[in-house]
Parts: structure tokens; C-alpha cells; sequence
């Protein structure tokens, strides 16, 4: 099957002050920042994309940083929380850590067979350290954690919902899912074509409110797909299913689809074409502000308006 999806590819959240976002994600958990970019929408506004340090598809965390943004709220109709993959026996590492540097944290606890640590980004952000989940052994993330602590990009997603039945069958039916575990409400399914960032948890939670998409939160999922080909023929299969999906949409590292998965959630499935090395190199990642095309003629007001970071 050529439109396989593989996997994740990045998630994307809402945060609030840009420094104190960039802070966290790259001086407390070590990730890289591997594009600096502004908004598609609102260009006045931030995009950061944290990841490793190649900018591979599977480790990509991004944020629209939006300052005056009002708190969300965890809930059904959402993706509620992140999980990263981090080396076996690592976890007393990063618990002293989040309590050396305030940050708010469950200690850790056991799931699906699996030990992870639960913490809280500085808006509220849910996310998750899962030990030992690290299958290809992505190196690790040059800068301040130590090598065999590492984060190795994602783990997987889980997505909260009022009914999971739907959901499931998109998965298993055209993202190449296949469940793997269960537990009490919680159902694992696993990418059939990826080997790392492959889960997805479909929490069942009927009698929970919905959630609210603002600081804190994720705002939309993006599974991998090879090439443009193959992410348009996901694209016929899935609007002859009656998915309202949009056209092909060019976001200059990857091409994207997004629409609505039948519990509420956004969900876009992106290329791994053309990647962030386009207009950087390997050593430059991150150290430029890279605008989208249509706003290169506004790069000066756009400098002006974006909060400094220093």
C-alpha cells in the first residue's frame, strides 16, 4: 500500500510567553530548536518547531506562542497529553531535574507495562517521559542533558473522547493502526509501518466535559506519510469516505491535509518532504527567522513586532 501513514509526525500546541516556552523546551528538557518561523496565519506570532537534531519527522514538538493567550482545558474532543521516549532507567534523572527547576510533576507511575513520569509545561501542557521505549536508539539531542538520558523524540499521543469507536476504526482502517493493549478505558493502538513515535491512546471517557483548545493545549495531531503522491491519494480515499479534508496546503517543510477525526479532533497528515533542511544547514537549525514566502516582503514589521528572545 502506497499512502501508508507512518507514524507520528509532529503535534502541535498553543503556548504563552515565547521566551519562557523556548526556556523550558530547550534548556530544561534539551530538546533543539529546529526551526524559528512565524504563523501561517497570524505572522506576528511565533512558530517554534523543538525537536532532535536533524529535525526528523516522529520528534517534532511546535508551538504558536500567542502572549496574551487565555488557559485551556484538558478534555474530551482533544489530544490531551504528549509522550516522549526516553532511555530505560532514566527517570530518576528527570524527576530530580523537574524538581530542581519548580516544575510541576506526578511521581512515577506504572501503565500498559510501561514506567513514565507525568509533568506539566510552564502553560499547562501535559507531557509525558515513558522509560525505555527507545526501539532504533535515535541518538541523542546535543546540549544539556547527558547522553544516556535523553529524550528520542515521541512516544505517542493520547486522544481523549466521548466514544472511541469511530476513532478506531479511522485508524485501524486507513492510518495502518492495529490495537495492541487495553486497559480499564484506555485502548493502544500501534502504527503497523513505524518503529518509533507509533503509539496513539484513545482514552473512552463518556462522561467527561469536552475540552477547550487554548493555553496549554494541542491543537492538532500530524501523522507521516512518505511523498506528495501518497498523501493524495490518503486524500481521495478519505474524502470518498466523507471526511471534509482540505486540499494539499504547502507549510514549506511538508505539505499538509487537515480534517476532523469523528470525535472532534485535528487531525493533518503531513509529508516528510521536503524536511527543515531546505533553507539550513544541519549546523544552522534554528538560528534564523525564517518567514513563509508570502510574508518576506513584511520581514521588517514583522521583526519589529515579534517579542525578542534574548
Amino acid at each position: 500500500m502506497t499512502n501508508t501513514i507512518n507514524g507520528i509526525h509532529h503535534v502541535t500546541a498553543i503556548a504563552g510567553d515565547a521566551r519562557r516556552n523556548l526556556r523550558f523546551y530547550t534548556e530544561i528538557l534539551g530538546l533543539r530548536l529546529v526551526k524559528k518561523s512565524v504563523n501561517f496565519d497570524d505572522p506576528h506570532t511565533y512558530h517554534f518547531y523543538f525537536g532532535n537534531a536533524t529535525g526528523d519527522p516522529g520528534t517534532i514538538l511546535t508551538f504558536f506562542p500567542w502572549q496574551s493567550i487565555t488557559p485551556g482545558r484538558r478534555g474530551t474532543r482533544q489530544a490531551t497529553e504528549t509522550a516522549f521516549a526516553v532511555p530505560a532507567g532514566s527517570l530518576g534523572f528527570w524527576l530530580e531535574r523537574m524538581k530542581y527547576f519548580n516544575v510541576i510533576y506526578n511521581n512515577p507511575a506504572k501503565r500498559l507495562d510501561e514506567e513514565y513520569l507525568t509533568i506539566l509545561d510552564p502553560d499547562g501542557l501535559k507531557l509525558e517521559l515513558v522509560a525505555g521505549a527507545v526501539p532504533d536508539q535515535r541518538p541523542a539531542i546535543p546540549g544539556p542533558i547527558p547522553a544516556e538520558y535523553s529524550i528520542r523524540g515521541f512516544h505517542g499521543v493520547t486522544i481523549t473522547l466521548e466514544g472511541y469507536e469511530k476513532t478506531a476504526a479511522l485508524l485501524t482502517e486507513h492510518f495502518n493502526y492495529s490495537l495492541d493493549k487495553e486497559h480499564i478505558n484506555r485502548y493502544r493502538f500501534v502504527s503497523n509501518s513505524a518503529t518509533t513515535a507509533k503509539y496513539i491512546d484513545l482514552v473512552c471517557a463518556p462522561g467527561e466535559r469536552p475540552g477547550h483548545v487554548a493555553g496549554g493545549s494541542i491543537h492538532h495531531v500530524a501523522f507521516r506519510i512518505a511523498t506528495y503522491e501518497a498523501q493524495m491519494e490518503l486524500h481521495d480515499i478519505l474524502a470518498a469516505k466523507g471526511f471534509n479534508i482540505t486540499p494539499q496546503i504547502d507549510r514549506s517543510y511538508f505539505k499538509s491535509l487537515y480534517f476532523r477525526e469523528p470525535g472532534g479532533v485535528l487531525f493533518e497528515i503531513a509529508t516528510d518532504i521536503p524536511g527543515f533542511m531546505i533553507d539550513e544547514t544541519q549546523e544552522e537549525l534554528g538560528t534564523h527567522l525564517k518567514l513563509p514566502p508570502q510574508y518576506e516582503e513584511r520581514r521588517e514589521e514583522i521583526e519589529k513586532i515579534l517579542p525578542p528572545l534574548v
